[in-house]
């Protein structure tokens, strides 16, 4: 009673100066999707709460600085070696700092997994068209979180001066030198002289706990203040509408699910610091430049540059008087035109379907083939330089030649992604066409048929019913109820099958939808149809019984005979 009186006293106190009781009565009362997709951001936002927390800590111990020193601690192989400042103290924080070892490798993992969970709510955003209009500032702002990102992940990787971080800066400073006319300048402004430098260690210090921070902090509140300000988007589905939000209220609903949302990434991220080892820097050895380690990868949001870095020929070229050399086209025009293509990409697909218009409901993504294909050839492409950038492991694991391996991701890397993307395009054209509920439904006629539909801009789905009432008396309707109690339609003439996207809360409503459709049609109850997939798993387990109780006689005939 007293905590919850003085609780009131202070809300009043603050309102009566403030006034923001109206503000938090609509903030309290804002009503969020209940889809699991949207709880990506928020894995987001806490795993950059957790490197916060846990970076203040290593903060307090470690020593930025490059200057050489001589390593006293608990780990005897490196007692009395001459290191840098930095990579001492990370040592030593790892082994006599109380739960220092715990700090560095959740701090490791939760910027791995704030990453990962950009890149996925990245994806959704883009498959389900959440970037167009009024939401695409939140577009911009994403992108450059996620460029931001990979800096300050790629920033605190190498400040600990041990051996393989050391690589990586090393590999980055040469492909920043590789600009032509500006990379000298560049890379002595961000590394204070030529490579290693001992402004190196400091500057991305700076840059890693202050500066990029910082920025992450502001452009994750201008998100979240434009994400209240406008309304949430949502997928379709029964109730909804452009002009309304289905889901939880914040308070209480939602609150009580994105807390322990939060309590479970803070409880996984320090669950893997304390259980599973990474980046153990004791065992890689202080920075050498005459020291090399392979196999060896960086973390896997930046193994893509590297991956394209082994794949493209050593090959130099002279544009305009100016040496180009071969670091620059993998290192610098290829990330340029990735960023560049996620900034520019709702520009294009708005110019290329002139759609100008607002929208709170989202896409399916097999409403839009074009860009499942654009999205699946570009994942496919990353993909492969994933895969490159551990091209000495996999040769190790192979027992082959390194350059084999090399020569065949190349042609992988050139070939792959266009019949990727195509195959993307087709299912989901023929997704669009039969308006099947999922990839699994999907047969052969589906996607042979799919390059046959007209489903290019302004053109009318195939998968919708028809615009205008269509007598269908050669046909017939059919109505069933979906096992999550939702109704469901399909016309059925012949060797033609055309099945409603929507789905309906109550059967006069899906009946009163199909005899619009068809007016003429006969309507009739039928169960759920089998996906296609679990009807050819049921045939192939008929065929597989007689085979599977002969092999069993046979196997029981053996063990007589043994016996015997």
């Amino acid at each position: 009673m007293i905590t919850r009186w003085l609780v009131r006293a202070v809300l009043r106190s603050v309102d009566g100066r403030l006034r923001v009781a109206p503000l938090l009565r609509r903030g309290l009362a804002k009503v969020f999707p209940d889809h699991w997709a949207f709880m990506l951001g928020e894995i987001a936002l806490y795993s950059f709460v957790t490197l916060v927390l846990t970076g203040v800590y290593l903060t307090l111990f470690f020593e930025a600085s490059t200057v050489e020193t001589t390593y006293t601690g608990s780990y005897a192989p490196l007692d009395g070696a001459r290191t840098s400042a930095a990579y001492a103290s990370t040592v030593r924080l790892s082994f006599d700092v109380r739960a220092g070892l715990l700090m560095r490798q959740t701090h490791h993992w939760a910027a791995l997994l704030f990453v990962a969970a950009i890149v996925l709510h990245l994806l959704r955003i883009f498959f389900t068209g959440a970037f167009r209009r009024p939401r695409g500032i939140n577009w911009v702002i994403g992108v450059t979180m996620l460029a931001l990102a990979l800096f300050n992940g790629f920033t605190g990787y190498s400040i600990p001066d041990d051996l393989l971080s050391g690589i990586g800066l090393r590999i980055l400073y040469s492909v920043a030198q590789s600009i032509p006319v500006v990379g000298e300048w560049l890379v002595f402004l961000a590394f204070g002289g030529e490579f290693p430098s001992d402004d190196a260690v400091p500057r991305m210090f700076v840059t890693h706990v202050l500066l990029v921070p910082a920025a992450l902090a502001v452009l994750i509140a201008a998100h979240l203040g434009i994400l209240v300000r406008q309304k949430h988007s949502q997928f379709p589905g029964p109730g909804r509408t452009e002009n309304n939000v289905v889901g939880s209220r914040f308070w209480p609903a939602y609150t009580i699910r994105t807390l322990a949302l939060f309590a479970w990434v803070f409880a996984v991220l320090f669950g893997l610091g304390g259980l599973a080892q990474i980046n153990p820097i004791w065992i890689y050895g202080p920075y050498d430049p005459a020291q090399a380690t392979s196999p060896a990868q960086p973390d896997w949001y930046i193994i893509w540059g590297d991956g394209a870095l082994r794949l493209f020929p050593g090959v130099d070229f002279d544009i305009a008087g100016h040496l180009v050399p071969a670091p620059f086209w993998p290192g610098i025009v290829l990330g340029g035109l990735t960023f560049a293509g996620l900034y520019l990409w709702p520009l294009l697909e708005r110019l290329a379907g002139a759609d100008r218009r607002a929208h709170e409901l989202l896409d399916r993504p097999r409403e839009h083939p074009v860009r499942v294909g654009v999205g699946v050839a570009v994942l496919t492409f990353f993909a492969v330089l994933l895969v490159a950038g551990s091209d000495d492991v996999i040769a190790k694991l192979l027992k082959v030649p390194v350059l084999d391996v090399l020569s065949v991701l190349r042609v992988v890397a050139l070939a792959a992604p266009v019949p990727a993307g195509l195959c993307g395009y087709l299912a989901a054209r023929a997704l669009r066409a039969n308006g099947g509920r999922g990839i699994g439904e999907l047969t052969r006629r589906d996607l042979r048929a799919a390059p046959q539909q007209r489903t290019g801009p302004g053109e009318r789905d195939a998968s919708a019913a028809p615009a205008g009432p269509l007598d269908g008396a050669d046909g017939r309707v059919e109505l069933w109820r979906d096992p999550d109690g939702t109704w469901r339609w399909r016309y059925r003439s012949g060797e033609v099958t055309l099945t409603a996207n929507l789905a309906y809360l109550s059967r006069e409503e899906a009946e009163r939808s199909a005899t619009t459709a068809y007016r003429r049609a006969p309507v009739v109850a039928v169960e759920p149809p089998v996906p296609a997939v679990a009807t050819a798993a049921r045939r192939t387990a008929r065929r597989a019984a007689p085979v599977g109780g002969w092999l069993a006689l046979l196997a029981i005939g053996t063990w007589r005979r043994r016996r015997r």
